[in-house]
């Protein structure tokens, strides 16, 4: 890439078309970090519990932005009937790959989260919406995404959107890159951080980080029931590298107080991802 792409993607000069693109190439060049980036670690481990209350073995799942398909094939693997939707060619490819060698039943699909529903067939008993979330910097697209899902959900049907915090950025800096504090460019995500805002624009990637506050009410314009809203690494976040270093037993009990802990409004600025879990009520 030029210089000035470089610049330009860390500008404000990009489309709304062209920021999709610069996710996309980010994710089709990250297939084996994402891959093992959650593995064993508390939000998936997490996320897992909660979606083990709803997802039994049989159901229809699509999982929206699902990227190599970690989730996907967990529940595979369970006996459920998948289909894995992403916007990346390469995590794809690498699932279809891995489906076959596994025998497992994963169906894929590569497209627009905001246009799922005119790239997948029929009606799930559970969409996962865990990525795009994350990258669609305007509230339209965001909502066009959650329409998208919901659409191909029955009624009845859980919808599980996963949205990254702006706590959850700052979690992170603090955790794994302190120096980034010194970095006057961070003041774009600082500003908003401080004065209770949300923020979208150039980070790991294209990315938009929500105030927890604005989830609920943003959800709440949609045909849905809320079940929940948890933290998916609970208060385990800033505390991972200490997590992955334990003995079984010890992660098992950190992960027992975690899920207790998980839906307290006072811990969820603990979390780099929450989750909103809601039963689909009527049709759009």
């Amino acid at each position: 890439m030029s210089e000035r792409e470089n610049e330009k993607i860390n500008s404000e000069e990009l489309t709304n078309e062209e920021r999709i693109k610069v996710v996309q190439e980010f994710y089709d060049s990250q297939v084996s970090y994402e891959w093992d980036r959650i593995a064993d670690k508390p939000e998936f481990l997490l996320t897992c519990r909660m979606l083990d209350r709803y997802i039994k073995p049989g159901d229809k799942v699509l999982d929206i932005g699902g990227g190599p398909g970690r989730y996907s094939f967990y529940f595979a693997e369970k006996g459920c009937d998948v289909t894995l939707f992403d916007l990346s060619s390469e995590n794809i490819n690498f699932a279809s790959k891995l489906a076959a060698e596994k025998g497992l039943n994963v169906q894929t699909v590569c497209g627009d989260a905001r246009k799922v529903n005119t790239l997948v067939d029929g009606k799930f008993d559970h969409v996962l919406l865990m990525g795009p979330l994350y990258h669609l910097l305007e509230d339209l697209d965001r909502s066009r995404a959650v329409d998208s899902a919901l659409q191909l959900l029955k009624i009845g049907g859980i919808l599980f959107a996963a949205f990254i915090s702006m706590s959850g950025g700052l979690v992170f800096g603090l955790r794994d890159v302190p120096e980034q504090f010194a970095n006057p460019e961070e003041e774009r995500f600082l500003v908003p951080l401080v004065e209770g805002g949300s923020y979208g624009g150039a980070a790991f990637t294209q990315a938009f980080f929500i105030n927890q506050n604005e989830i609920v009410p943003f959800m709440n314009r949609f045909p849905l029931e809320k079940l929940h809203l948890f933290g998916q690494e609970s208060v385990l976040a800033p505390n991972e590298h200490t997590f992955v270093e334990q003995p079984q037993e010890v992660k098992n009990a950190m992960l027992d107080i975690a899920e207790k802990l998980c839906e307290k409004e006072e811990y969820l600025s603990w979390s780099e991802h929450l989750m909103y879990v809601g039963r689909k009520t009527e049709e759009d």
